[in-house]
This record gives structure tokens, sequence and C-alpha cells, in this order.
């Protein structure tokens, strides 16, 4: 069995998965960075009243009778909420990449850990318009089965007959990369051999934009990280999913590994809900580097959670330059939610699918729309154009509310 130094068993990705705003699977979704393309549009399909913000990063034709034609054992994923609708969806793209055969012959060492931030939110605002402005008697009977924040991981747990560790992580903007690393401890101390892994967000509604309008970190004009512009975030939605498998399970059935999930820390601020430290991310980023057994100038590309908001975006460059030091003005940085805008819960998930292609593609995607860097952000962040890379190891950043710190670091597949 293939080990890491420490005695812990190797951890590998073999399919990737997401539904986004610039593309509803990963061969979309990639060709939209290397483009360059904004998921920002006019926000639409339900009432705006009175909103003063005016656009998110919606996605735009998802039709669950197309994108989950393929599901079979699920009896009722067409009447479950859209966030368990496009957790589904990356499920599927990333088994199928994988060549996994479901179910697998041991079930119970298999885990399905697919997390949100806030569950079935757009469901919750439909029963409650129905209730109270409708004044209907009763909600749709599905209604409390697609509230529940671990619905998704349910769903796909029951679609590919997995009978391990199967519920939802839940840490704000942290949650995807929370799941996945949980994921991955399971494997590598021997719980499970297979693991289903990333989050799922769909909360882009009335009363949610009145939410988060009233905190005052939305932009009404784009998602700009590091740009001097730069006004607040945009709120976005979709999924990203990871097939994770011990190192000598997938090499047995013949899989291509992608990568190895090399690395994981994570560590609480433990100070503020909304205003960050540089201690908290600078730990969890240490400890991602040690527990990958690199050093921090190894990292050749890392996905910043780089947000557009004021605090943020300062601070996550100071926690860079505490852990990289010297090799900090070295390292390309990108946000890529300059284009896909917050995906919340799920951001962690996408931003893991867009490290590992740009691993494999060996280019890396940009940060669009840093015209002019605010001079507090003084770090290659890859402005407006990807470009040619050599990866071989790539760091995934997510900084929640509340200080809420994961990181990921991904190598090459083991040799």
């Amino acid at each position: 069995m293939m080990t890491k130094g420490n005695g812990t068993r190797r951890v590998v990705v073999t399919g990737l998965g997401v539904v986004t705003p610039i593309g509803l699977n990963v061969a979309d979704f990639w060709s939209s960075m290397k483009a360059g393309k904004s998921g920002v549009s006019e926000l639409g399909g339900f009432p705006l009243e009175d909103l003063k913000i005016l656009i998110a990063a919606q996605i735009k034709g998802f039709d669950p009778k197309v994108q989950l034609k393929g599901y079979k054992r699920d009896k009722i994923i067409m009447h479950a909420d859209r966030y368990s609708w496009f957790a589904a969806a990356a499920a599927a793209e990333a088994v199928e990449q994988s060549g996994l055969e479901f179910p697998l012959e041991n079930p119970y060492r298999t885990a399905c850990i697919i997390g949100s931030g806030a569950g079935g939110l757009t469901t919750f605002e439909n029963a409650y318009r129905d209730l109270f402005i409708h004044n209907k008697r009763a909600t749709n009977p599905l209604t409390l089965l697609r509230i529940i924040g671990s619905s998704a991981s349910a769903h796909v747990g029951i679609e590919y007959g997995i009978k391990g560790p199967t519920f939802a992580t839940c840490s704000a903007c942290s949650t995807a990369s929370h799941a996945i690393g949980i994921a991955r401890d399971y494997i590598q101390n021997d719980l499970a051999d297979v693991a289903i892994a990333g989050a799922s967000e769909s909360v882009i509604n009335y009363g949610t934009m009145k939410a988060w309008q009233a905190l005052h970190v939305l932009s009404p004009q784009g998602c700009f990280p590091f740009a001097k512009k730069r006004n607040g975030t945009v709120l976005g939605e979709g999924a990203g999913i990871l097939i994770l498998e011990e190192y000598e399970h997938a090499k047995r059935r013949g899989a291509t590994i992608l990568a190895e999930l090399s690395g994981y820390g994570m560590a609480s601020d433990s100070q503020d809900m909304v205003k960050p430290t540089v201690e908290g991310p600078s730990f969890a980023m240490n400890m991602a580097l040690e527990d990958a057994g690199i050093e921090a100038s190894e990292i050749d590309y890392l996905n910043a959670h780089g947000t557009a908001t004021r605090d943020n975006d300062i601070n996550e460059t100071r926690a860079i330059k505490e852990v990289f030091k010297n090799a900090a003005s070295k390292l390309a940085i990108s946000s890529t939610k300059s284009m896909t805008g917050h995906a919340l819960g799920a951001g962690g998930g996408i931003e893991a699918v867009a490290c590992i292609k740009a691993m494999q593609e060996n280019w890396v995607p940009p940060t669009i729309g840093l015209d002019e860097a605010d001079p507090e952000c003084d770090l290659d962040y890859i402005p407006n154009e990807g470009r040619n890379l050599t990866v071989n190891y790539a760091m995934s950043n997510s900084f929640a509310f509340g200080g809420l710190n994961a990181v990921i670091v991904f190598g090459p597949p083991p040799a």
C-alpha cells in the first residue's frame, strides 16, 4: 500500500464535475475561463421589487430533465431543490470521468460529503410566499426535503448506492473545501476508499439579495478582485464536485489519476463574524503546506479566495506575503470569482476544479476586470488574461464569514 512518509494512505482525484454560471460542465467552464468570460448578468427569474443590487452570476439554461436524465435510482431528484440539482449534475459528471462502476463492491467504504452554505433557500422563499403572500393553506409536500442542507448529499448517495458516511458540511464560503478535506481524511485514515466530495449552492432570490444588500458587501457594478475600483462581491451559484480515491484503489482499476490531494489545512480566526484576521488564513495555508510536505516556494499557482470586498482582498494579500515570504512576488495568483461570481459554499469546489485543470493544461486562469490594482494588493494576480505556466503544485484558499478558513494543496499524480 502506498503511503505518505507519516504512514497514512495517499489520496488522489479521479473525477471532476461542475455547474457554474460560465459553463454547465467542466469543458464549457474551462473554455469560458480561457476566454476570460464573465458570468455576471442582470438579475432575473423572480420579482425584483425594491432591490438596489440588480446583478448576480446566475446559472441560465439549466434544465434538470436534460442535465439529470441519467439518474435512475433516485426517484425524486426532479422534484428536489435547485441546489440538489446542481450537486447531482456535477456528481454525475465527476463519476463518469472517474470510470467508477456504482454501486461499488463495498458501499460501506464509500463516502458522499456534499456541503451547502444554506441548503434549499429558494424553496424556503417560495414556501413562505405561498403561505404569507398568496394565503395558501399548505406548502408543497416535498418542501421539507428540499430545504434540508444535507439533501444534496442524500440524493447523490441514493443514486450511487453509497452506504458509508453521507452528510453535508456547512461553513459558509469554506463549505466545499471542508467537505473535500474531511473526505480526504476518511480515505487517508482507512475509513473509506472512495468519496464524492464538494458542495452546491443556489440561494439567489429576493430575500437573499435583501439580506446581502443589508450587509453592504455586494457590488452594483461587478466582481473585481484586487482592483482599486472594487466595491463588493457578486453573488453566484453552482456546484463543484471531486471524486477522491485511495491511490492503490485507483491504480488497481487502471483509473486516470488527475492529481494528488497532497495537503489540507484549516483554522478559525475566532475573532469577528465579518472582519478577517491575517493569522487564521496564514495558519491554514502553512498547515496545508506542512501536510503536503512541501515548501511555500514549490506552489506554482494559488487560486485566491479573492471576493473583491475591501478588507478581504487586502487581508488575503497580507496573509500570502506572511506565508510565502520572498516567494510571494514570484507566485501566480488569481481569483476566478471575477468570472464565476461568489458561489458561497460551492466556491471551494469550483475553484478546486480550476486548480486541477490548471495543473493538467499548464495554463493558469486570469483575474478579469483588473485594470488597476489596489496599491495594497501588490502581488501577481494574473490580470485579465490567463497564461501558460507549468503547474506542479496548486493551492486553493477558502476563507469564510465567521473567520472559518480551509486551504487545499493539489500535487502531481504519485509517480
